[in-house]
């Protein structure tokens, strides 16, 4: 029986992780960090309220066999490139960090597809770097979860994205080989894939493109 630690379990993919590691047998607790309370109740929970500013308090509940990240934010939601950075990677990095020092063997993470730490681009960089960093703490098992447009009803109001959600599975026919990785996936097929990959870890790094992500036992 292991325990695990999510970050993100209030956002679209950690909200269908969280069900998943809850109904998953293999875990006896699944502790969550947010800043405020779910509204959901199960004997396997563990809720710790928390941010990026309180984490480091936090430590001796950053106890666990896997951590599994989920943060994100938007340009929308955080304008300033400077915070923007704090959630996207250094965050996630810290808890990893902690986690791995209080002895988590396996480490799982979602970034995006393309992420590359020598990019132009500073949102495609700076997943590029969270990847870079959270391998760089040499966990025994570190999974790397890339998606490409989400797909599936968000809890946030996105206009743009609504509309591009429509025509994703179309384009989704024309992506055929190598970029097959730009297809659309539902949020709740990463979740799976995440809470799959959980059991069956072998490799050292390992990442997940579209077809890893879809592929069987979806």
């Amino acid at each position: 029986m292991k325990k695990a630690i999510l970050f993100g379990a209030s956002g679209f993919i950690g909200s269908y992780l969280l069900e998943e590691l809850l109904n998953n047998p293999g875990y006896e607790q699944v502790t969550i960090v947010v800043r405020k309370r779910l509204s959901v109740d199960h004997p396997k929970l563990k809720t710790v309220i928390g941010d990026f500013r309180s984490l480091p308090g936090l430590r001796k509940d950053m106890v666990a066999d896997e951590i599994f990240i989920a943060l994100g934010t938007t340009k929308k939601n955080t304008p300033d490139r400077n915070e923007y950075y704090q959630v996207d990677h250094d965050y996630p990095v810290l808890a990893a960090k902690m986690a791995r020092e209080n002895g988590a063997k396996s480490v799982f993470v979602v970034t995006a597809v393309g992420a590359d730490a020598g990019s132009g681009v500073f949102y495609i960089r700076t997943k590029g770097e969270t990847e870079r960093d959270i391998i760089a703490l040499d966990f025994d098992h570190t999974h790397i979860f890339r998606p490409s447009m989400l797909l599936g009803s968000r809890k946030e109001r996105r206009p743009l994205e609504k509309v591009l959600q429509k025509i994703w599975p179309v384009a989704n026919l024309l992506l055929l080989g190598k970029l097959n990785r730009y297809r659309g996936i539902d949020g709740k097929d990463v979740a799976r894939a995440m809470s799959r990959a959980a059991g069956h870890q072998t490799e050292k790094v390992k990442i997940y493109h579209w077809e890893e992500m879809s592929g069987p036992g979806k």
